[in-house]
């Protein structure tokens, strides 16, 4: 969408508002011996306490409220009372949902406890790249060029982008235009950021993979040549100097 009036904008700060906090109390609540859907019973209490309604449960009957995905699942993990939390795990909480109209979506992803299994790096970079990335948007930028900025610095740091994951316009939807902004330079893609818009800017780092693919659930997905990815997500409002975050109370700077 467009940030034409003030409404706009001050519901866009009310639905990011919602899902920013419940990450970041999602991401402070999660400890080893938990499961993923217990985390996943704790944001829907969150969400409910803001009237927001979680994004993928009623736009596309994802089977939980966020997606909680741990170690080698890269997305769109399936809570689930099977799957126990553990010291050293790399998990990535993704939070989006609708509140009067409006949507919000952002996502991140951390190491539970201490870092026994030699994560941070990743998550660090992601995070990093993240809000390099997001620095750089301006109106007038070229979508394909900030894809570009966030393979290279994957490079830089030795690792990968998934190449068939993408940021998104949002706003009224969950998924607008502009679609597909991707983590690497598309020449095909002429596009730029335009001035007032509400994107969705996420970083997809991974160690070994360059796609993410489904497991049997029809949901999670995990890299196609194995490894780890970390996460980091946004909402934003472009402008003609630094973006507006919309989402940064979650925590990610």
């Amino acid at each position: 969408m467009s940030i034409t009036k003030e409404s706009d904008l001050q519901g866009m700060q009310k639905a990011s508002e919602a899902v920013a906090q419940t990450l970041k109390k999602m991401t402070n609540y999660a400890q080893p011996g938990m499961t993923t859907k217990e985390l996943d019973e704790y944001a829907a209490k969150l969400l409910s306490e803001f009237g927001a309604k979680s994004a993928p449960h009623s736009t596309y009957k994802f089977p939980g409220w966020t997606c909680i995905s741990v170690n080698n699942e890269f997305c769109h993990g399936v809570p689930s009372t099977k799957r126990k939390l553990q010291e050293g795990d790399l998990i990535n909480i993704d939070v989006s949902a609708e509140l009067d109209g409006f949507w919000a979506d952002n996502g991140g992803s951390f190491v539970l406890g201490q870092d026994i299994h030699r994560h941070q790096k990743l998550v660090d970079a992601s995070k990093e790249i993240l809000l390099k990335t997001i620095h750089n948007i301006r109106g007038g930028v070229k979508i394909a060029d900030i894809g570009y900025l966030m393979e290279s610095e994957a490079r830089k740091r030795g690792f990968k982008v998934i190449r068939n994951l993408a940021g998104h316009g949002i706003g009224r939807g969950l998924h607008e235009q502009p679609n597909e902004l991707m983590n690497f330079r598309n020449k095909a893609d002429h596009r730029r950021f335009k001035k007032n818009s509400v994107v969705a800017i996420e970083t997809f780092i991974s160690t070994t993979s360059s796609y993410a693919t489904a497991l049997n659930d029809g949901w999670t997905m995990v890299g196609n040549k194995g490894g780890f990815m970390a996460q980091h997500e946004h909402t934003i409002v472009v402008t003609d100097n630094a973006p507006l975050v919309l989402t940064a109370m979650n925590g990610i700077n």
